[in-house]
Formats: structure tokens, sequence, C-alpha cells
């Protein structure tokens, strides 16, 4: 709405604000701490993160016969593991980590970081196996012809190791080191794990955990996400109040329930919960949205909040940014790499934060923190480019895409992390391309002989693609929706934040928002209240007056 220019307008619309500051008419609605206790699933979750005991396992690991070994390599530690868990092989062949395939996404085969799908950061999983299989659940996988039927190429420990001795080496396809071995790229000496006393330890996966792969995606520790990163491992409540250290605590688990090795909360075409409903009201639904403890009136005191919650997602108020404690990468330009120094040799050049801005491997980044997110309608579902489809290069590309409208009742205004890239892709064919980067003696592997074109013709010819032998660079983007990093109720993002022109949500269609939009109409009707409104007040003194001098008289 605009502000009156005249004088004679500011006084009355200062007289209207004082009576109606002395007005006091009934209450506002507001959700009761009675009504707030009835929240679907927070009786649960108070009773679970509060209960006596750290420990939830009922087996002293240590005692266990068939652990006591001297074991020799890590598959024999699958085998002792597999001998108690007799189920335990059969549901992990059916998972999602596992296969890196998403098995209820299109046709089953597609979707996935071993499927037709991209990204722009390292751009593909396949040719490149024996780097990017460091955070596989298994062992062994350097190729095509890793046998996932297989038992014994089951890692059990990279999950339930509770010592965190426990260490993949980088580019071993998911082994750990024979003997210590320095990896040049992190300048770390990996070790042999002590097979026997982690064994001896082992439990259920803690962040640590967890975040051994989903805090160092992409290459490092907080490229990909932006919410996570290894200050989550142990973060205070100024970062995330669910997984407070001294607080609620909780694990990765309290939220990404799991059934039979079954991990919820994975995104691509299916909404990681299709319905926004409760545990306790559906006890097999997978817990991943705040509704289902929160419910859908989570405030205490603040009823107007309660009203935004049909369209806007608690993630975009209560995650004001993300990167608060360590910074994420926000961009990855691959057209620079392959830049050699004076000596003709590959260089890296770090930035303000100690991280690399330059890689002659990778080319340039831009690394940022306390990041403002983007907002977009969100139904929960991703919608993902395939190597097979074609793309107009005049235009940024979406190598991903939050899926939903504000037509869609599901969808909601969320936040998300952007990464803008440029990536190579086909300029003929119209196509993205899968680049072969790794491969220490290969000619063929762009880290080795720094050529594009014999790199993607490796890639493509691995994928049964075509590649018409032209490369060009296109920029690109990729979403990931943030959710982790919640921010105590006083960090909230203010009303104003949003509600004014230029603010967070500026650009975003489909929905009027007070303070960012001006409607003709409105702004009439609104201007006509505030008319009537000083009608009224001016109508009642003057009765008021009237009426007192004739009681005098």
């Amino acid at each position: 709405m605009r502000l009156p220019e005249q004088p004679w307008t500011w006084i009355v619309v200062a007289a209207v604000l004082i009576l109606a500051a002395s007005w006091s008419g009934p209450a506002p609605l507001a959700a009761t701490g009675e009504e707030e206790d009835k929240a679907p699933g927070r009786q649960l979750a108070r009773s679970a993160v509060k209960a006596p005991g750290a420990r939830w396992t009922t087996a002293d690991h240590s005692k266990f016969e068939a652990l006591k070994k001297d074991f020799t390599k890590p598959e024999e530690v699958t085998a002792a593991c597999l001998s108690c868990h007799d189920l335990a092989a059969g549901q992990i062949h059916h998972t999602i980590h596992w296969t890196w395939i998403c098995p209820d996404c299109g046709d089953g085969k597609s979707m996935g970081k071993y499927g037709k799908t991209l990204n722009n950061f390292c751009i593909a999983v396949p040719s490149n196996e024996p780097r990017c299989t460091s955070c596989h659940i298994g062992y062994g996988w350097k190729n095509k012809d890793f046998d996932f039927a297989s038992n014994d190429r089951i890692d059990c420990l990279v999950c339930h190791d509770t010592t965190h001795t426990y260490k993949k080496f980088p580019t071993k396809a998911g082994y750990p080191a024979t003997e210590p071995t320095l990896f040049p790229e992190d300048g770390v000496t990996y070790l042999p794990p002590d097979y026997k006393l982690i064994v001896g330890k082992v439990g259920r996966p803690d962040r640590l955990n967890c975040g051994v792969c989903h805090f160092y995606g992409g290459g490092g520790d907080g490229v990909k996400h932006g919410d996570l990163d290894s200050s989550m491992g142990a973060p205070k409540k100024s970062l995330d109040v669910h997984m407070d250290v001294d607080g609620l605590n909780f694990t990765c688990q309290r939220c990404h329930t799991t059934k039979e090795h079954q991990i919820a909360g994975r995104l691509y075409t299916s909404p990681a919960a299709p319905e926004r409903i409760s545990l306790t009201e559906a006890d097999l639904a997978s817990k991943i949205a705040c509704e289902s403890c929160h419910g859908q009136k989570p405030h205490k005191k603040d009823a107007k909040a309660n009203d935004h919650t049909d369209k806007v997602a608690c993630q975009a108020c209560h995650i004001p940014r993300f990167a608060r404690v360590l910074p994420t990468k926000m961009s990855w330009d691959w057209s620079t790499a392959g830049r050699m120094n004076a000596e003709g040799k590959p260089f890296k050049k770090k930035g303000p934060y100690g991280k690399p801005v330059y890689d002659t491997k990778k080319g340039d980044f831009v690394w940022e923190k306390n990041v403002v997110p983007t907002y977009r309608w969100f139904n929960g579902a991703m919608s993902n480019l395939l190597i097979t489809d074609t793309v107009d290069p005049t235009r940024r590309v979406s190598v991903n895409a939050p899926a939903g409208s504000p037509d869609d009742p599901k969808s909601r205004i969320m936040p998300f992390k952007r990464h803008i890239g440029e990536q190579p892709f086909d300029p003929k064919n119209a196509t993205m391309v899968v680049p072969h980067l790794f491969g220490p003696k290969d000619p063929t592997a762009f880290w080795t002989g720094y050529d594009w074109k014999t790199s993607i013709t490796s890639g493509m010819a691995y994928v049964d693609q075509p590649f018409s032998g032209e490369v060009g660079f296109v920029e690109t983007e990729y979403f990931f929706p943030t959710t982790h990093m919640v921010a105590p109720k006083e960090q909230v993002v203010a009303c104003g934040e949003c509600h004014s022109q230029g603010g967070r949500l500026e650009g975003l269609p489909g929905v009027y928002v007070p303070g960012r939009d001006i409607h003709a109409a409105v702004t009439t009707v609104g201007w006509a209240a505030v008319v009537a409104a000083i009608l009224a007040v001016c109508g009642h003194g003057a009765v008021r007056f009237v009426s007192r001098k004739r009681r005098k008289g």
C-alpha cells in the first residue's frame, strides 16, 4: 500500500492508529497451551528425547564370539555381522543407499546418482566410480560390473561404527586403507581400521555416521547442501534447535525414520511425505514433515503466524539463513578448469574463507556464509533433467527444479539453496554430457589429460549416449531444499523481510503479499476503510460532545 504524501493525511492516520491501539476489543484467536499439547507427535517426541539412559541397544557386541576374531579385511566383518543379522543384507539390497537408484521414481531406473540424472557439482557418477563411491555403503564399486547382489560387499561399519575411527580411503571405491596412506588432496594420512575395537562398539547410527557422507558431499565440507556440514555434528541451539547437543539433541533418525534400513527423506520425483500427516494419525507415515510433530497450528501466541501455514513452509520463517557457521559453495565454473601455473603444473588458489576458489582440476568456485535462501513453490517433489533430455543453451538450464505451484494445495513457499554452475554440454545435440573425470592412470580422464573432448567422449561412451564431438559450456542451476539449521524463535525471519518491496519474496509468483504487492483496488478499499474509520471516530466524538452539553444544560 502506498503511503500518503500530504501532511494532513499523516495526522489522520496517526489518530486512527492511536484509537486502534486504545480499543479493547475481543482478543485475537490464538492457539492455547492446551491446543499446543494436542499437536500430533509432540508428546511422542517429548517422551522419546527425555527417556533416561543414552543407549537404546540391548546387546554388548564386544561379548559376541563372532566378533572376537582378528579381522584382516572388511568383508570378514560383514560376514560376522550377517551371521546374526540374517535379514539385513536383503533389506540393504533394496535401499537407495545401496543402488543409488530411486525404485519408486519414474521408470525405476533413471532417477538417482547412478541413473540418468545429473548435478552441477561433479556432474555424474558413471565412469568416475572409484572416486564417487567412497561414500557408498559398499566395498569395491569400481565400474558398472559391481555385483549388487553380493552380501559381503555391504559395509556395515560406515553406518554403525560408534568409535568414529573407521574411515574409507577417498579413492579406493569404498574400501578403507590397508596400510597408512597419505591422500595428497586433503593432506590426511588414512590408517587401517582397528576392526576388533570397532566391532565391539557397533550401535545405532548417530549424526557423525550420517555426516561422514552427507556433510562432505561434492568433495568437501559443506560443499553441496548449505544446511548440512560438519558444524551440525554437535550444534548449539543457535544453529539448530532440534539437534542442539545441550537441549533436545535429536539424531538424524528422529525425523528420517527408518524401517528395515529404508530411510525416509529422499527427494526425487516422489515427495518425502506424500501427505502432511502425523505419525500418530498414521503409524506408517514417513515422519519427515515439520507438521508431523508440530501440527497445523504450531504457534502458541501468534495466531497470525498460524494463518500462514497453508501457504508458507515452516522452514521459510524458521531457517532465516543457511551456512551460518561454515561457508558453502554457491557457484562452480567448470569452463576455467585446466589452467596451469607458471611452471606448467596444476595448482590451487585459496579465497577469504580458506577454501579453494580455483583448482586446475575443477575450475573457479564462489563460497558464501550466512546465505539468504531462494524461495520457490514446492509440493515436496523435484523435477530432474536427464542425460537424454535436450536443453536450450540460450537460457539457464535447470538441472533440477522444485515441483509445485501456487494453485497446488500441497505446495508451500519453501527456502532453497540454488547452486549456479557453468558446465560442459554438447552444443550440436543440445544435451548435457557426462565427463570422465577420475582415473589417475587413464589418459582419457580429464583430471589426467585435461582435455574436455577426450574426457566427454569417454564418459558418454560409458553411459551409451551419443556425443557429437563438440564441447560448449552452459549456465545451470541446481536446487537443494533448505530444511536443517532450524534457528531459535528469536531469530526467525521478521515479517517485514517478506512483506516489503525488494524483500525475500520478490518475484515469487501467484500470491498477493501485503507490503510487497500494490493493487489499485486493494489500495482503494484500504484507504476507504481509513476514511470511514475517521468519520466514525469524529461522529462518535461529536455525539458524545453534544450529549455532555445537554446533560450539563
